[in-house]
């Protein structure tokens, strides 16, 4: 048990460092743009309700 821990310290240790020795400017090119906290928890259901509504909405009017 003791050595998953250290394991675990290590591979976090790790990651720290890499992040921290690469330039900004390829830390913000890595990350990208960010999703809607929607898109990130639920996929494609947001979208395809948002244009489903809008779609009846237009309808209703006509």
């Amino acid at each position: 048990m003791a050595s998953d821990g250290e394991e675990l310290v290590k591979y976090i240790t790790e990651k720290v460092v890499v992040y921290m020795e690469s330039p900004r400017d390829s830390r913000a090119r890595h990350q990208g743009g960010r999703q809607p906290w929607s898109q990130r928890w639920f996929g494609m259901l947001p979208l395809g309700l948002s244009m489903w509504r809008s779609n009846r909405k237009v309808r209703d009017k006509r």
